[in-house]
């Protein structure tokens, strides 16, 4: 038997065995949402990306991130549905985007969705100043979030310090992004959300709090951080099957709490090699 386990260890190192001899470069953008429905459990301000301000940082970030010359740019959008991105970002290579979203949606909601959306004003900007002609969807959405079971299980387990420590936790996240969004810039705004101590509080929520969600026969909070852990290996899987040998520099824009999950996973990739925004746009 351990012969056995010898020579299937020896054959997953061998087939995990890289075919390039460089790693391409991955910068994983985590972003607040530009348009903010207001649907996550943290209730953060609204910020106006179409303001002149916002749009000549765009304008500056977006030439730099495209001067590094990203073969793929990936999004937070279903990837089930590439043909509806194909052709959103059609219309905004033919310079129809706007026109059209205006023309198509008459609800302020709906058309607010498709004009301040990260994805339009960040990846579309970005991928056509790079002169590239796809962009690519990889989110994937068919997981769940229950977070009234982790507090329900809670309640029935008593624990009190557990749920006021939990609560003082995203009123504090609250307060603290509610104020950078009111005084800091775009830049500043997006380089925060991309720094370790961001990435280690985007994780640290998950294990260090809902994980102990529960009795110790009741596993609901393991269960939404495993949920949570899913949704993002399945969005980074994409990526994985998605990038080409000879493709060098991977751009993925999705929600900060995301990218703070994909980073994790990418440390452990040969393919990969992490390249920070701060160097990028600096």
């Amino acid at each position: 038997m351990k012969n056995l386990l010898f020579l299937l260890g020896a054959l997953l190192l061998s087939l995990g065995a890289p075919a390039q001899t460089k790693p391409a470069e991955l910068l994983l953008l985590g972003t607040f949402h530009f348009h903010n429905p207001g649907a996550d459990i943290v209730k953060t301000k609204s910020f106006d990306v179409l303001a002149p301000k916002a749009q000549a940082e765009l304008e500056t970030m977006t030439g730099r991130l495209s001067q590094w010359h990203p073969d793929k740019v990936f999004v937070e959008w279903d990837w089930n549905s590439q043909a509806e991105l194909d052709a959103l970002y059609q219309l905004y290579l033919g310079g129809q985007y706007e026109q059209a979203i205006r023309a198509k949606y008459a609800k302020p909601g709906q058309r607010d969705f498709y004009l301040k959306n990260e994805i339009i004003q960040l990846a579309f900007r970005t991928a056509k100043k790079a002169g590239l002609k796809r962009v690519y969807a990889f989110d994937y959405t068919k997981t769940s979030f229950p977070f009234d079971s982790v507090q329900k299980a809670m309640q029935q387990a008593h624990q009190d310090a557990l749920m006021q420590r939990i609560g003082e936790t995203f009123k504090k996240v609250e307060a603290e992004q509610n104020q950078k969004l009111s005084t800091l810039t775009l830049t500043q705004l997006l380089l925060d959300f991309n720094t370790p101590q961001s990435n280690r509080e985007n994780k640290g929520a998950y294990l260090d709090l809902l994980n102990k969600a529960g009795s110790i026969g009741s596993f609901a909070g393991p269960w939404l951080v495993s949920e949570w852990y899913r949704r993002n290996l399945y969005m980074y899987s994409v990526v994985q099957k998605t990038v080409e040998p000879a493709d060098q520099r991977v751009l993925v824009l999705a929600g900060a709490g995301h990218t703070a999950m994909l980073r994790e996973f990418a440390e452990y990739d040969s393919r990969f090699r992490l390249k920070e925004l701060k160097d990028v746009v600096k």
